[in-house]
């Protein structure tokens, strides 16, 4: 089954042809699990609730209804749903830290000085996003390392696109006064 095929035909097809629903499995496993370990912080766990995402979705696959947003926008908010019972149900708090997230290699050529700047200013950030509230942590991961849109987070976080934005404009709000604050501190 080609990778290429419109998503509305292979959720259609997906609700009689487990195939079908095998390559929207394909095409999702790895973004939805890398958002539940983020948010579990244990593999066994993460693993886990993936599993019971997309069991969820096969199960559930014949009542979905495309309303113009991707396929990974449902599973997202399955997985948030999921999370947020994992979370309840443990009775715990406790957040794997956006300081556990492996960054990005800074390249093989940049000089020694300039590779230290730049994890300095990734520890800089990282500690600043971890001093939001969990909710603005939540879309601050969504929006930058799941790339997802205002209106796919809408959905995961069940708001509509508008409190996404104003959330947004907060959060950015909230990260510079904390920026600027932690740059030029007063004395």
């Amino acid at each position: 089954m080609a990778d290429d095929i419109d998503e509305v035909a292979l959720i259609n097809l997906a609700r009689t042809d487990p195939d079908a629903f095998g390559v929207l499995y394909e095409r999702y496993i790895d973004k939805i699990y890398n958002y539940v370990y983020f948010r579990v912080g244990s593999v066994d766990d993460a693993e886990d609730l993936t599993a019971k995402v997309f069991f969820k979705a096969l199960k559930s696959i014949g009542s979905y209804k495309h309303m113009g947003l991707p396929f990974s926008a449902w599973l997202y908010r399955i997985a948030h749903n999921l999370v947020a019972n994992y979370h309840r149900d443990r009775a715990r708090s406790k957040e794997t830290s956006i300081e556990d997230l492996i960054l990005p290699d800074t390249g093989k050529h940049t000089a020694p000085e300039q590779k230290m700047l730049q994890l300095q200013e990734h520890d800089f950030l990282l500690r600043v996003i971890n001093d939001l509230n969990p909710q603005k942590r939540e879309l601050i991961l969504l929006k930058f390392v799941q790339n997802l849109s205002n209106e796919e987070i809408g959905v995961v976080l069940g708001k509509t696109e508008g409190a996404i934005k104003s959330l947004y404009h907060r959060t950015l709000l909230e990260l510079r006064d904390r920026v600027n604050e932690l740059e030029n501190p007063r004395i």
